[in-house]
């Protein structure tokens, strides 16, 4: 990566972001509007994923377009946050037209953030709600990252055990190729250390005696015993979003190449206790774009978006963040 990029999700017009922050533990969820409806696509890597909605949107199935996507806090007792989107959309007459209703189409995707805290906890169907009502058009002044929705209990570095972790968090970035757009969201909530794509930096992972991060590979590899971790205990979600237009099927190849950019910077990725989720969405307002390209921004618009969240994230009472090691 030449540079560091930067940006919001909704530098992709027509897209609206809001979260819900839980004031009593670190916890929330994160809502991805798009009431209009726009092409989905999505790639599952992590072998322990908890989700909602993922299979309709595989290429040869019969809906088209989705109306939001949630990402939560919570493990599976976070999903219950869809249906929150769904009232709220519904409210507003959003959705696939079946007969006499409107169904919203919201797929979701959640992390596992239950050991921090009361894990009685856990975002509901009021907070994907009160996300909704969150969401903007535009990015406010100071567009919330870091330690926000579903970011506020992520946590990466935990292949060496959690006592050496480091708070992860949510975070973006876009890039823009001649009339086209490119943006990018993860929730970084890894097994494994993010790492500088740029520089080869650890900034955030498993720490040694010393405090700071000792390289989960390259502990692993000299014989140090990794613990075994719950299933599903670590995961990264994330979105990329284009105003390309894109079918079905070009949108999950989309979110399949994006995930070269999770593996750029988390080391390592997509292990048997990661949940790892890459959806995309195509908005279509700006015509038809080379998919290959496309690819290729992903990728880095993504692995940009890992930092972000990092750098972004705020430290907890034993979980320090890379901003506060340097």
């Amino acid at each position: 990566m030449a540079a560091r990029l930067t940006g919001h999700l909704c530098d992709v017009a027509g897209l609206r972001l809001g979260h819900w922050t839980d004031s009593r533990r670190p916890t929330g969820c994160s809502v991805v509007l798009c009431p209009q409806g726009v092409t989905a696509g999505v790639d599952v890597r992590g072998a322990a994923p908890g989700s909602r909605e993922t299979d309709l949107l595989r290429p040869e199935n019969t809906v088209q377009q989705v109306h939001a996507l949630l990402l939560s806090g919570g493990s599976a007792f976070g999903l219950d946050a869809a249906s929150g989107v769904m009232r709220w959309l519904r409210e507003r007459g959003h959705g696939l037209a079946v007969g006499p209703a409107r169904v919203p189409i919201v797929p979701a995707a959640v992390i596992f953030d239950l050991w921090l805290g009361d894990p009685a906890l856990t975002p509901d169907a009021d907070a994907g709600y009160a996300a909704c009502e969150a969401a903007s058009v535009m990015p406010p002044p100071t567009p919330q990252r870091g330690s926000v929705g579903a970011g506020a209990g992520a946590t990466v570095g935990k292949l060496l055990g959690p006592q050496g972790a480091m708070k992860g968090g949510l975070g973006m970035a876009s890039l823009r190729v001649g009339a086209t757009t490119l943006s990018a969201l993860a929730v970084v909530n890894a097994v494994g250390d993010v790492v500088d794509p740029a520089s080869g930096r650890i900034l955030a992972g498993a720490r040694g005696e010393d405090g700071r991060p000792r390289g989960t590979v390259q502990a692993l590899l000299q014989g140090a015993a990794p613990i075994r971790p719950i299933a599903g205990a670590a995961t990264t979600l994330a979105v990329v979003a284009t105003d390309a237009r894109l079918d079905k099927a070009q949108a999950t190849k989309l979110a399949q190449m994006a995930h070269d950019g999770l593996a750029r910077s988390i080391h390592p990725v997509h292990q048997p206790s990661d949940g790892d989720i890459v959806f995309s969405l195509a908005t279509g307002a700006s015509g038809p774009a080379d998919l290959g390209l496309l690819g290729v921004m992903a990728a880095e618009a993504l692995a940009a978006a890992v930092v972000d969240a990092v750098r972004s994230a705020s430290g907890l009472p034993g979980l320090p963040s890379a901003g506060e090691l340097g």
